[in-house]
């Protein structure tokens, strides 16, 4: 377990961290005192609580009415009798809407999983349902704090509009995700959409988070006093994120380094469950309960997947009553006899995906792994825990699952990296740059070839179109404070056209596996766009230059985009000299659907 510094601020603080997971989402906060070490806890009681097993998280589902308003939410939407007044007053109810927001590009991107998510209601956005869904979770916090704390009622009413907030989200997530996010927190009136509201909103990845929990609960000694790497495995509901790490020992802190991309998979324990009701689809095809199908399905999730540990024990699905009774089908007094090597198969592909990625990720690192660390809702699963044991122990590595509330990894975690923040290195997915024109020379076969895209320039100088300007390479060590600064220009008529333009340069993804991608018309499904960054041209002096022939006048802007990727959110400023003081203006970032 790590040890904690004592709060060094000046004012008391708040900071609550929001897990909205795919089948269940859970809060942790902390209250800073200044002077005092924070410590990290749950909110353990929810509105009809009693309902669910387990103390620390509610459903992801909300009900709403034919005119698109909240009828229930989290606990409330599963007590006894719900299910009913749902279907006579013809609710709607909305679950798995955070799989809505998954990135559609890039390796692990869900593409395929498009069928199986359930769709949303009418006239609902994902961004809208995370919201009504952050509102309530807000709410439930509000109430638990002003209860669980002696001062809880004085607490609350000094700090509720000054709470700091930490989202977590999938590996997989970038900053079209996290912008959607914001917009979710900002709708569901948590913060203001003002700068100053927005400083109070950071987002951390669910791998990272995990690491974080798993420092303070369970990580092996060995993996942090040696340095050597460790994968944390966060399996959840929707995702699978992979994330390795390793310990700086040569830092006189706690600090820890990503050492290897991370990855995000769409087979978490949900998928379990879909591979179960396409079976029993079939397998009940011809049997008189298949019109139960639906409430056995959830029978299987609720208590046959959760207590599967052998491929060689057979499994009952009790649904019904003692009079339902199929002998062709292995049903009798309302319970499903099942095989277990039925029921195998529905982990399988969750196991390769895992035991794959570990392995993958093991290949890969920039140092050497040895320790698997399996976090999670998910992970509570024997049966997944066991099969993974087996295919990674076999080569040399170490498993390890925390004795404690592994369903709670996410949102302590995100605590964790806000008070903590150990992670100090992280590693570039993908290859980030832009497209440009450069110089066309007529000797060079690449620009021969594309001497069609070539252009003369308000400079008078000949240039070609579609050249990729590389800023951070793939698989590049990225240390927090480090700037990755790329240098350009851009030439205009005259001072009006300069002043009525707008500067902006958009930040392109290149996810392919070239190493060194140079040209648009080269692999050009796998540019995508990121963002776009704006500037107000009239910021930047422009300068007073002939052209090449001697033969007019033009006017240039030379200034640098500035990129920041070791944070959890890309920062953007545009720099440019002026008087011979260097000058910085924060760039807005504007993110697009990455569809």
């Amino acid at each position: 377990m790590s040890s904690r510094s004592a709060y060094t601020g000046t004012q008391r603080k708040l900071v609550l961290a929001f897990d909205v997971g795919t089948t269940f989402s859970g809060i942790s906060y902390s209250i800073l005192d200044p002077g005092q070490v924070p410590e990290i806890k749950g909110v353990t009681r929810f509105p009809a609580h009693e309902q669910i097993n387990g103390a620390s998280k509610i459903p992801t589902i909300i009900y709403y009415d034919r005119s698109g308003n909240v009828k229930a939410v989290g606990a409330e939407a599963m007590v006894e009798g719900i299910y009913e007044q749902a279907v006579d007053e013809q609710w709607v109810k909305a679950e798995w809407f955070k799989l809505h927001l998954r990135s559609r590009i890039g390796p692990g991107a869900g593409k395929e999983v498009t069928a199986d998510i359930p769709p949303l209601p009418l006239n609902k956005t994902a961004v809208g349902i995370i919201s009504d869904f952050l509102a309530y979770l807000f709410k439930c916090a509000a109430s638990y704090i002003q209860d669980a704390d002696p001062n809880g009622v004085s607490l609350w009413a000094s700090l509720k509009g000054q709470i700091d907030f930490v989202l977590s989200h999938p590996n997989g997530w970038e900053g079209t995700q996290q912008s959607q996010m914001r917009k979710a927190v900002v709708l569901a009136g948590l913060i203001p959409d003002t700068p100053n509201g927005h400083a109070r909103l950071s987002f951390v990845t669910e791998g990272e988070a995990s690491l974080h929990f798993a420092i303070q609960h369970g990580l092996p000694a060995s993996a942090v006093n040696n340095g050597e790497g460790v994968v944390i495995v966060d399996a959840g509901g929707g995702t699978i994120d992979i994330s390795s790490y390793s310990k700086n020992i040569s830092s006189p802190k706690e600090e820890f380094e990503e050492i290897a991309i991370p990855q995000c998979h769409f087979h978490g324990s949900v998928f379990v469950t879909i591979y179960a009701q396409r079976f029993l689809s079939n397998y009940l095809e011809d049997s008189p309960f298949i019109d139960d199908l639906e409430d056995i399905v959830r029978c299987f999730d609720k208590t046959t997947k959760l207590r599967f540990r052998n491929a060689d024990t057979p499994q009952y699905v009790k649904f019904g009553s003692t009079r339902d009774n199929d002998a062709n089908h292995n049903i009798r007094f309302g319970q499903l006899k099942l095989l277990g090597a039925d029921i195998s198969p529905f982990f399988q592909p969750s196991v390769d995906c895992i035991v794959n990625a570990v392995l993958d990720q093991k290949e890969k690192a920039h140092k050497p792994i040895s320790h698997v660390v399996l976090v999670g809702g998910f992970a509570s699963s024997d049966y997944l825990l066991n099969k993974i044991h087996d295919a990674l122990s076999a080569v040399g590595l170490n498993i390890h699952r925390p004795d404690t509330h592994v369903n709670k990894a996410v949102s302590d975690g995100a605590i964790s990296f806000y008070l903590d923040h150990v992670v100090r290195t992280r590693i570039s997915k993908v290859t980030y740059g832009t497209f440009c024109s450069t110089s066309y020379e007529c000797g060079d076969p690449d620009h021969f070839r594309r001497r069609e895209q070539s252009f003369m320039s308000e400079s008078g100088v000949m240039r070609i179109r579609g050249f990729f300007s590389v800023i951070l390479p793939k698989n590049t060590r990225i240390s927090e404070t480090k700037e990755f600064r790329s240098a350009y220009f851009t030439d205009y008529e005259s001072p009006e056209a300069v002043l009525k333009g707008s500067l902006a340069h958009e930040i392109v993804c290149y996810r392919g596996n070239i190493l060194e991608p140079q040209w648009r018309d080269i692999d050009p499904e796998n540019y995508t766009k990121l963002c776009t960054i704006n500037v107000k041209p009239g910021q930047i002096p422009m300068k007073r230059m002939v052209k090449l022939n001697g033969r007019g006048i033009f006017y240039r802007l030379n200034y640098e985009y500035v990129l920041i990727f070791g944070l959890t959110e890309l920062k953007a400023q545009v720099v440019w000299e002026q008087g011979g003081v260097e000058r910085r203006s924060e760039a807005k970032i504007m993110y697009e659907p990455d569809t």
